[in-house]
């Protein structure tokens, strides 16, 4: 069953996390993206093969993190890559989850991923600034299935 993002976020709200992305990847080389899907029972699993299937295991310092959401479920996994999780350590992850589902459970789902964006966005930052060679690798659109 594929969702629509106005399921779940009007125009506005899908701008501002997308604007969100731009400007936290405007400090990094590091790769943001947010996918939303309607229905998963595993959602770590799920997150996992979007991570390889929206090619976010192939950027070149391996520092891409995907928020997931499955809306029906009420689920959410927080993905990152290799580069990433060697130099951040589970606190990190478990920050950023936390925030996000606080959001989550007032149904404040723009507040809740933009607060998790900005917070991937500086730790990414520190690890893997912006340089003046870096590309955006990776679209900053939300993606659905």
């Amino acid at each position: 069953m594929s969702v629509k993002v106005e399921d779940f976020l009007n125009a506005s709200q899908e701008q501002a996390i997308i604007e969100a992305i731009r400007q936290a990847e405007m400090r990094t080389s590091g790769e943001i993206r947010v996918h939303l899907e309607s229905e998963c029972s595993e959602p770590v699993k799920r997150a996992q093969e979007l991570f390889h299937l929206l090619k976010m295991d192939n950027t070149k310092e391996e520092n891409g993190i995907l928020f997931y959401v499955s809306i029906d479920d009420k689920k959410f996994a927080l993905i990152g890559d290799r580069g990433i999780h060697a130099r951040v350590g589970d606190d990190f992850w478990s920050a950023v989850r936390d925030e996000v589902l606080s959001r989550f459970r007032e149904s404040e789902f723009q507040n809740g991923l933009i607060a998790g964006i900005e917070l991937v966005g500086k730790k990414l930052a520190a690890h893997f600034p912006w340089d003046t060679d870096d590309t955006n690798e990776l679209s900053d659109e939300i993606s659905v299935s």
